[in-house]
């Protein structure tokens, strides 16, 4: 397994060139199941592997994009992701992944390996707000949700720039995918909780650093 590691930081400003290519096609992934998410549990940070089940999720989402072409497969830099990128470019021939922190995982802070209740019951005026206005919010001893989705549209930009009119696959988190479709749809309030799949792909289209919605593929709202 090769690794190629980034070095942009989501603070970096980017100049995007003009191009006459077309735009870049970012298909986001969420990663495979695991333990944590059996016991819905806030993972976070913590680097859970994924389980027998989160290796199905990976391989269903590569056959989804065994047809694409895809020339580069991102991911963030937890096991999870990694391993579910791993299964996605072997399927696709890609020979290497890319590290790209700006695609890790929301810092939930004192709320990592709590329950939603849990961390309801510990503190409720945060969470009430997390749930409400997502962007208005920041998880005690953690991130402002504000921040990471910056961050997350920062990554997607970046590999934007690189990979025009290329089919280009990025592995993150749910809270992470909902953020940009929250930027990209303008959602408001609680509509900002879009079901994503373990193993579901939401394609993004990049053009000149500005990120569109194309489809949500495996996004059940029973989920």
């Amino acid at each position: 397994m090769h690794f190629a590691v980034s070095t942009a930081t989501p603070s970096e400003p980017q100049r995007l060139a003009i191009s006459p290519l077309g735009p870049c096609r970012i298909h986001l992934v969420r990663h495979g199941t695991t333990r944590m998410n059996i016991e819905n549990r806030y993972r976070g940070r913590r680097d859970v592997p994924l389980d027998a089940q989160g290796y199905e999720d990976a391989v269903h989402a590569a056959r989804r994009l065994s047809g694409v072409g895809l020339t580069a497969v991102y991911t963030g830099p937890l096991r999870r992701t990694i391993a579910t990128a791993q299964v996605v470019a072997d399927e696709a021939g890609v020979p290497d992944l890319r590290i790209l922190h700006g695609l890790v995982n929301l810092d939930y802070g004192s709320w990592e390996g709590l329950t939603p209740a849990e961390a309801a019951d510990r503190d409720g005026p945060a969470y009430a707000l997390y749930r409400a206005s997502p962007l208005h919010a920041v998880c005690p001893n953690g991130e402002r949700l504000a921040v990471a989705q910056e961050r997350m549209l920062a990554a997607l930009r970046l590999i934007g720039e690189r990979h025009r009119d290329e089919n280009v696959a990025a592995i993150s988190h749910a809270v992470m995918i909902r953020l940009v479709i929250t930027a990209i749809e303008r959602l408001e309030g609680e509509e900002w909780r879009v079901p994503i799949e373990r193993g579901s792909v939401t394609l993004v289209e990049v053009d000149h650093g500005e990120p569109r919605l194309v489809a949500a593929l495996g996004v059940s709202p029973g989920h």
